[in-house]
């Protein structure tokens, strides 16, 4: 549901940029404007830098109900029309008394059509002309400016266009209204170049929908609309009597012995602070204000919480989590996903990395029957049961895994707090790291992390964000846990033993987090969708597809399986 402006039952005024995203994509603009989320993408910033002069406001605009003469050029002049329902910011006001143009300023070249431009362009345009002409100016035309060319394209406000651009905004009252965003577009070529496509996912609602029509596993390939690799990164500092401080648009590392080094803020995608590791104000502001989240961490690897700016917009898919939540069938439904992807990930490993195959073999069996009951599950403590006695099957052959220095590490069974060898404790503080991950993955969708549907809520406990990591743990955590040892990245000195338990030393933790940065921008090929993506985008994708299962676009939700 759109928000309201609190005055009487009035709805807030429709931005006109919003009605220009609504003519090309009503997806687009619920996602924008009802839901909050935006993606600066190469066109969005390049347009932000042609309109660098007209976004400063400048001249003086006289009253359109005063018969003035003057000849008159201002900037940035925002208006409100409440019978229109549009508000607007003109780029270029052009007038003599109370005959005006609007100029509205974009960033490409004029494009050869009869009318001059697109209809978004020419919608958003005559918005401004109507919100004109109700505060008292006379108002027939506009122009549009498209930099790229150096042209001004006239737009008169026929009658045609007018009506349009009512119909319009009407409409778009109406979707703000209702619950639920308007479907993807299908097949369009205006999603290509989209910076929403990785939160809209067009191709992918559309192919999991034929799936569940035609009851298959997997559709035709999707097009590669989620970007493989992130342009910001992760940056861990681990270290008693640390300091993190901003110095211009760089954040400076220090230690007691001076600057160990740095990172261009807008390069940064999370900070992760472990120990006693200090960050100044300015530095926390700044990091709050371009949305980064800062996450600490206890010296051995418990994440404790998260400093994060304004809570996302999208109450609306919070308002459905509750309400899936508070069902028991719904939340046994999304249990069954989730353990059963994890149980078929476990099993993947296993037969991928046991050199044992007479061992491995009933093990692999017993996987393959454990996932399929975990999916026909009656009730959650049968699904406990199920993915305890998978737990106890996968862990029974992990020390058969672990390749390279056989007797120096090895694994008996999994225990923690505190980890008694370590491989227990490569795995903790590996499943610290991933649980924080997708913690923030799903605050950035606009999920409550605390709320999940198979762990039960617990004061303090991430149930939502445990849930959706059970189907990561083997294809990440583990996977990088057993790289690092049979690659020889972990030695003896790496670890430390204090009284029954094991822990890691500095360098052996961030070795650690080293092997982990390293798995998720690894790429691979997805199971359904058919193009190369990376573990850490691959989170995103699939808590998006659990919103959109939440909203009812799609049926079930689909766990990340390798093959």
């Amino acid at each position: 549901m759109a928000e309201y402006s609190g005055e009487g039952d009035d709805p807030l005024l429709i931005p006109a940029r919003m009605l220009n995203e609504f003519a090309y994509c009503p997806r687009l603009c619920y996602i924008e404007w009802v839901q909050g989320e935006f993606v600066d993408s190469s066109d969005t910033a390049d347009g932000r830098f042609q309109h660098r002069r007209v976004d400063s406001d400048s001249g003086a605009v006289p009253d359109g109900y005063e018969e003035v003469q003057e000849t008159f050029h201002a900037r940035s002049v925002s208006l409100t029309g409440p019978e229109t329902g549009v508000a607007c910011r003109i780029d270029l006001l052009e007038g003599e008394g109370s005959k005006v143009t609007p100029v509205d300023y974009k960033r490409g070249s004029a494009p050869k059509v009869a009318e001059g431009a697109y209809e978004p362009e020419r919608v958003q345009l005559c918005a401004q002309g109507l919100v004109l002409r109700e505060n008292g100016f006379d108002c027939d035309e506009g122009v549009i400016y498209f930099a790229k060319s150096k042209e001004r394209v006239t737009i008169p406000f026929d009658e045609a266009l007018v009506r349009r651009t009512k119909e319009l905004i009407e409409d778009l009252r109406g979707v703000t209204q209702q619950e639920g965003m308007p479907p993807p577009l299908e097949g369009s070529p205006k999603c290509v170049r989209c910076s929403l496509a990785g939160i809209c996912l067009p191709d992918e609602v559309h192919l999991l929908r034929e799936i569940e029509a035609e009851g298959k596993e997997k559709a035709g390939a999707a097009r590669k609309l989620v970007p493989t690799r992130d342009d910001q990164l992760p940056i861990y500092v681990v270290g008693q009597g640390e300091t993190v401080r901003r110095r211009g648009d760089l954040l400076e590392f220090w230690s007691r012995d001076g600057k160990m080094g740095d990172a261009r803020l807008r390069e940064v995608a999370q900070l992760s602070l472990y120990g006693g590791v200090e960050i100044t104000s300015p530095a926390l502001a700044e990091l709050l204000q371009r949305g980064v989240p800062v996450c600490h961490f206890s010296f051995g690897g418990w994440f404790y919480g998260i400093s994060q700016g304004t809570v996302h917009k999208n109450v609306e898919l919070r308002i459905n989590q509750f309400d899936w939540a508070k069902s028991k069938d719904r939340s046994l439904e999304m249990a069954r996903r989730f353990v059963s992807g994890k149980i078929r990930n476990c099993r993947t490993l296993v037969r991928r990395n046991d050199p044992d195959i007479k061992k491995s073999k009933e093990v692999l069996s017993a996987l393959n029957r454990l996932a399929k009951e975990a999916d026909e599950a009656e009730n959650v403590e049968s699904l406990l049961g199920i993915e305890g006695a998978a737990a106890q099957a996968y862990f029974s052959r992990f020390d058969g895994l672990l390749k390279s220095q056989a007797g120096v590490f090895s694994f008996e069974n999994r225990n923690k707090r505190p980890p008694k060898d370590p491989a227990n404790a490569v795995l903790s503080y590996l499943y610290g790291i991933l649980v924080k991950d997708v913690f923030v993955t799903l605050l950035a969708v606009g999920f409550d992390p605390y709320l999940g549907f198979y762990h039960r809520p617990r004061y303090g406990k991430p149930a939502l964000a445990l849930d959706m990591m059970e189907e990561f743990r083997p294809l990440v955590a583990d996977s990088t846990a057993i790289t690092l040892f049979n690659n020889g990245e972990l030695s003896e000195k790496d670890f430390v033993r204090r009284g029954v338990g094991v822990s890691m030393t500095p360098k052996g933790k961030r070795t650690v987090v080293s092997g982990y940065e390293r798995r998720m921008s690894s790429e691979i090929t997805h199971p359904i969708f058919g193009y190369k993506v990376s573990y850490r985008r691959v989170l995103e994708v699939q808590t998006r597809l659990l919103a959109r299962v939440i909203s009812g676009e799609i049926e079930e939700y689909p766990p990340f399986c390798t093959r």
